[in-house]
């Protein structure tokens, strides 16, 4: 016989309570996220990861193929010298708004001479290449901030 108890909930007059072993069954059997009884002032509360088993394979199988494109690229890049960010700041391609960039994709340039500007605490220091050749690749946007290490420019000195 079913009673109505303050709150809405319907409980079985004089049921026993509820083991937390058997709401944590009843919780899998029915696939529940969550299962909350509440019984003469007691509250237990279940709360488990749905597909928690199944969960972390598909996560992975999601997170493997994007390493592997990057290998690729490398192997194509691998003869390619990376010109890397020596400070975190703001890289800009031009010494002003108005002027023309230092160096375009394809231009041909030489050791020591400057390729961007990266301004740090409002100064501007001069980017300079470390190797002569062709820049095969800029890889920074203009006025996009850089971090430390982050490649700007890959260039190829066989060019």
């Amino acid at each position: 016989m079913a009673s109505r108890k303050s709150g809405g909930k319907a409980a079985t007059a004089g049921a026993a309570h509820p083991t937390v072993n058997e709401l944590v069954e009843l919780a899998v059997k029915h696939d529940l996220a969550e299962l909350e009884v509440e019984q003469g002032g007691a509250r237990i509360r279940v709360v488990r990861e749905r597909g928690a088993v199944g969960a972390p394979a598909p996560r992975t199988e999601g997170a493997a193929p994007a390493p592997m494109p990057a290998p690729a690229v490398e192997t194509v890049a691998a003869h390619l010298v990376k010109i890397e960010a020596p400070m975190v700041g703001t890289f800009y391609r031009a010494s002003a708004p108005e002027a023309a960039p230092f160096v375009q994709e394809g231009d041909v340039v030489k050791d020591g001479q400057v390729l961007c500007i990266i301004e740090a605490m409002k100064l501007m220091n001069e980017i300079e290449a470390k190797v002569a050749g062709r820049i095969a690749r800029i890889l920074v946007e203009n006025g996009q901030p850089v971090e430390f290490g982050q490649p700007l420019f890959l260039v190829d000195p066989k060019a």
